[in-house]
């Protein structure tokens, strides 16, 4: 086996940690919907479920721009394949900062504010 070749599969099996984290977390955090809807608990079950179902995207698409990374840079480092690297993770944050404001209603580099705070769910 030579370097490209272990390259390539590492790449191939984050991709596949970035789609499992994805699915995995959807169903994960519709299950604990579905249960929190059947015991009817209160509180907010929409707004937690999405908060959870964000995370799970969020983990995802950090792993699919690391699988991309190892990929373009250590396989194919031609200027086209780092030109296209580019576009793809800055769609891939824009989509991050886009869900992590969804998510706590603030920005990344912003501090929480006194109502909201840190929710460990």
């Amino acid at each position: 086996m030579d370097f490209h070749t272990v390259m390539d599969g590492v790449g191939k099996a984050v991709d596949i940690a970035g789609v499992a984290a994805i699915v995995i977390g959807a169903a994960v955090a519709t299950l604990q919907a579905g249960m929190a809807v059947l015991q009817r608990r209160a509180g907010d079950t929409y707004g937690t479920y999405r908060r959870r179902l964000g995370r799970s995207i969020l983990l995802g698409l950090e792993l699919l721009v690391a699988a991309d990374i190892i990929r373009t840079v250590a396989v194919a480092p031609s200027f086209e394949s780092v030109g296209v690297l580019a576009l793809i993770v800055l769609i891939r944050t824009f989509l991050s900062f886009s869900l992590e404001l969804e998510i706590t209603g603030r920005w990344p580099w912003q501090k929480p504010g006194p109502e909201r705070g840190q929710e460990t769910v």
